[in-house]
């Protein structure tokens, strides 16, 4: 339709819902302009941004978040490394049926709507990059990422998730997300149901403005810029040892300015020519062994940032650390205890704006959805959980899932026909 917005509106049979066709969040010219509000910031000036986005207007908090993890190598690495915990694993569609055995929904449909979003997932293209996408609230507090939806043969088909560009965001009078629009340039549209998901892991008091890592770790951010313009001052000035010359009292003006360039040209050349009459006293500026207050701050705020992220600080700062090993697994384990929180906050934004809304449309509301999975990371030692796994099973009559035992042990399913190995020791 030479690129117009189609709007599909699915006729309720069966109880299916309806949804909104097209692009909403489309791009806009002015998505590409930027603004540069950690250029010269300031304590007043980030109070300020702070105040607007707890007004509604996130456009500045948001350029300064990017700003901020472009600028500073430790808080990009820290961020990654909260975000990739998540994303780096594989995820899985799980049936209702699995995870709730004695549920009172009806266990087929609920399997049948499992198998739908795994193959309506399968032909989104760019589901990692709009996964990649919502995981950045994890350090912005708020991802939204829109739902494309077609007309198809049975009803509307998801073809596409789009992220949206966080200059779209905006937070209306009720602490609702809203997008900017054409139409609504400056207030932004109420989010339509099922067109969008909408991720706010850390929100304070309802409100996605509030709460972000990011915004707690601004204040670090900023001291670490103060820190590393000063140090910076501090070796231009006291970094070179001082060069000082003596000149005779007879000295003309021109010799004086001669000997001065020398002086300059040594600092930068290492090298000089003078004349015997000239006294050169070269002085150290640092005595070995100080301590540099800049650097010491620079370490702190990095220590801090840690912190916020990650909970801890050992397994970023090891070169520095004075630890033992053991106090070094306990600080990992806080570091997996803040992924296993990120994995379910996740899963639960996936279940209730994706999974239920694919269910709805093409199901009906009275069909349970399929949950979002992450798949598990696998045991070091392999002998020793399958060994655990035999016990659970035969001994104590646990009941495994086994899609799970697969994923830990890094065994996919068997396919209709194909040719499987046997237990040599079974005897039949």
């Amino acid at each position: 339709m030479n690129g117009l917005v189609r709007r599909v509106v699915n006729a309720v049979r069966g109880g299916r819902e309806r949804v909104r066709g097209g692009v909403i969040a489309a791009p806009r010219e002015r998505d590409s302009w930027r603004s540069y509000p950690a250029d010269g910031l300031t304590p007043q000036r980030m109070a300020a941004v702070f105040k607007a986005a707890d007004a509604g207007d996130l456009t500045e908090q948001m350029a300064l978040f990017e700003q901020m993890e472009e600028k500073d190598p430790h808080l990009f690495c820290v961020a990654n490394t909260r975000r990739l915990a998540v994303t780096g694993l594989a995820w899985r569609i799980v049936s209702a049926s699995e995870v709730d055995a004695d549920g009172g929904f009806d266990r087929p449909a609920a399997d049948e709507a499992a198998a739908y979003c795994r193959a309506a997932l399968r032909r989104i293209e760019r589901l990692d990059e709009a996964l990649q996408h919502v995981s950045l609230a994890v350090g912005r507090n708020v991802a939204v990422a829109e739902l494309v939806w077609e007309l198809g043969a049975d009803g509307p088909v998801l073809v596409d998730i789009v992220p949206v560009e966080f200059s779209r965001l905006v937070i209306g009078s009720r602490g609702e997300v809203r997008v900017l629009t054409e139409e609504q340039p400056n207030d932004g549209i109420e989010l339509p149901a099922n067109k969008f998901i909408v991720h706010a892991p850390h929100a304070v008091s309802g409100s996605p403005a509030r709460g972000g890592l990011l915004r707690a770790s601004a204040l670090a951010y900023l001291g670490k810029q103060f820190a590393l313009k000063d140090w910076l001052i501090f070796a231009e000035i006291f970094g070179m040892p001082l060069r000082v010359a003596r000149y005779e009292p007879h000295a003309t003006p021109d010799e004086k300015r001669e000997l001065l360039d020398m002086l300059r040209r040594l600092g930068a050349d290492a090298a000089g020519v003078f004349s015997k009459a000239v006294e050169l006293d070269i002085k150290q500026t640092r005595v070995p062994g100080d301590t540099n207050p800049y650097e010491s701050l620079c370490h702190y705020f990095n220590r801090e940032l840690s912190k916020a992220w990650l909970g801890q600080t050992l397994t970023t700062d090891t070169a520095r650390s004075l630890a033992n090993l053991g106090a070094a697994e306990v600080h990992d384990r806080v570091r997996r205890d803040l992924r296993d929180d990120d994995i379910v906050k996740e899963a639960r934004t996936m279940r209730r704006d994706l999974l239920a809304v694919l269910t709805r449309v093409r199901f009906g509301a009275e069909v349970e959805p399929p949950y979002f999975r992450r798949e598990p990371e696998r045991p070091r030692d392999a002998a020793g959980f399958a060994k655990m796994l035999g016990t659970a099973l035969n001994e104590l009559g646990v009941r495994v899932p086994e899609g799970w035992a697969r994923a830990m042990l890094g065994i996919p399913g068997a396919s209709e026909g194909e040719s499987v190995l046997q237990d040599l020791n079974r005897k039949e």
